[in-house]
Formats: C-alpha cells, structure tokens, sequence
C-alpha cells in the first residue's frame, strides 16, 4: 500500500512539473473537422495558468453548431519551445438541416452533444499559435442521435 500510495504521489508531481503556462487570450479558425463544417470561429479563454476554455462556432448552409471545450494543458518543450498538448471535455449545441442538399424543405433538427478534444500545439514567439486537434462528440438530445468526430487544423492570434 505504502508503494502505491508513493508512486501515485511520484505521478501527480511529475504531471504537475510538466504542465504549461497557457498564454493568454487567443481568437482565430479551425479547420476541418465533425459536420462538414469548413471553419469554425475559435475563441480561447484562460482561466488559470494551466486551464482555458475554448468555444467554438461553425457555420454552414446546413446549420450551426456551438462547441464549449474546458482544456487542460501540458508543456511539451521537450520537442521544441512553444510545443504544448492539451486535453479537455465539453459540449455542444447545433440545429443541422441535413435534407438542405436535396432541396428538401425539412425542419432543423436541434441536438446536444457531449466532445472530448485532444491535441498539440506550437506558439511561435510572435503571437500566433498553430494547433492541429481530435474532436469527439457523442449526441444525447434529440431527434438526431449519433457520434461524430473530426481532426482540425487552428490557427489563433495570442493577445
């Protein structure tokens, strides 16, 4: 029990000397990703030294989506400086009218999601900050039920 309770603690301050300072308030695009969506409007929010909120807004001729992402990030400067890896959890909200292609005129469908989001990240020293991230999403609400996920590729200003 002593060698476990040990090695946990070896663990937490391992993980605790390796995380990141996150730096700053960033706005910028995703690209790519769940729905077919060619951009997302991307806004990170630093809500400690080691812990943003990202929130997302994707637009298309099929509907929209909001995406709200609490992250957790971890340096990687072993790699290089300015390398991070983020993980986090959040939700989504989106009303999609899939039958728009078809010129179909169906109501839109409202769903809530639940996303997870890992990815890695390089901050440049002047302000800018290239992500490339993996998005799952598991929808709950109905009426469309189902997963999606996507990789992107952000580019963000640091202010």
């Amino acid at each position: 029990m002593k060698k476990m309770v040990l090695t946990l603690a070896l663990i937490v301050s391992m993980i605790s000397a390796l995380n990141a300072q996150v730096a700053g308030k960033a706005i910028g695009l995703r690209l790519g990703g769940g729905f077919g969506y060619g951009a997302e409007i991307s806004y990170q929010q630093p809500l400690d030294k080691l812990n943003r909120l990202e929130v997302d807004l994707g637009l298309n001729s099929w509907g929209f989506g909001l995406n709200g992402i609490y992250q957790w990030v971890w340096d990687l400067s072993d790699l290089a400086d300015g390398f991070n890896w983020y993980a986090g959890v959040g939700a989504g909200v989106g009303s999609y009218n899939f039958n728009y292609a078809n010129n179909v005129n169906t109501p839109s469908d409202f769903s809530i999601g639940v996303l997870g989001q890992v990815g890695l990240e390089y901050q440049f020293e002047i302000p800018l900050t290239l992500s490339l991230d993996y998005r799952p999403g598991i929808f709950v609400v109905p009426s469309f039920h189902g997963t999606y996920d996507g990789i992107c590729v952000g580019a963000r200003y640091r202010f």
